[in-house]
């Protein structure tokens, strides 16, 4: 008995590691469901700015707040100002950024295009994690200025560590192609660090980057395997 116990908390944890994805937490997030994450531009999203909570952000740094349930993955910033994200026309906001360690991450000073202000646009944040590329969106009014305070979810975890990279399965975002299939695991070469509290205050030449589409009609991988195992999980209960 004490066996199958032990078989099920393993199969439990191991779909708790299966389902781990990310959560943006500033600026608020226009949605996030787990199987959707993958499906570009914007988690599987579409902007409505009628509906949406709309943040202001300011063009001369503000805060992108994370929480990363991955021990690994690397970022991508980018914004553009059609409000339905549907064109390519994104432009990248800051260098590649890899996270190592679970939990909070946050970029204090994030900077967008000075002309930008006034307008609406559609902030995305994209991930390159063990299971693919994961995307999320919020919806904002650029303002001008620099944010005048760190909102309280901006924090990084201890242990967590971040640096500039290069990732092969970003680069193609960053750099104009239409759409990208989702790799699964990273693919960065180690860069220069930034400090654990990233000061934003590197400015990469802005480029053009296309909302990717779709992965595909079937079931992500850690969802099938997270089913497999709660299936497991099942059986061992059904023996005790």
């Amino acid at each position: 008995m004490a066996r199958l116990t032990a078989t099920a908390a393993a199969a439990l944890l191991l779909a708790g590691s299966a389902s781990a994805h990310y959560h943006l937490l500033y600026p608020a997030t226009i949605g996030f469901a787990f199987n959707v994450e993958p499906n570009g531009p914007c988690g599987g999203f579409t902007p409505d700015f009628s509906k949406d909570n709309v943040t202001d952000f300011h063009v001369d740094g503000d805060n992108i707040a994370l929480d990363l349930l991955h021990p690994q993955g690397t970022w991508l910033f980018r914004a553009t100002l059609d409000q339905t994200a549907s064109s390519d026309n994104w432009t990248q906001l800051f260098p590649e950024t890899q996270q190592v360690g679970l939990g909070n991450f946050c970029e204090p000073q994030i900077t967008v295009p000075a002309s930008w202000a006034g307008q609406k646009g559609v902030l995305g944040v994209i991930v390159d994690a063990p299971d693919g590329l994961l995307y999320q969106c919020a919806s904002v009014n650029f303002v001008s200025g620099k944010s005048p305070s760190v909102q309280s979810v901006c924090t990084n975890s201890s242990g967590v560590t971040a640096s500039f990279v290069t990732d092969a399965n970003l680069a193609a975002l960053a750099s104009g192609k239409g759409s990208v299939s989702s790799a699964t695991g990273t693919g960065t070469a180690a860069g220069s660090a930034p400090s654990n509290t990233a000061s934003g205050t590197t400015s990469p030449s802005p480029t053009k980057n296309a909302a990717a589409g779709p992965v595909g009609g079937s079931l992500p991988l850690g969802n099938a395997l997270g089913v497999v195992l709660l299936a497991m999980v099942g059986s061992a209960y059904m023996l005790l």
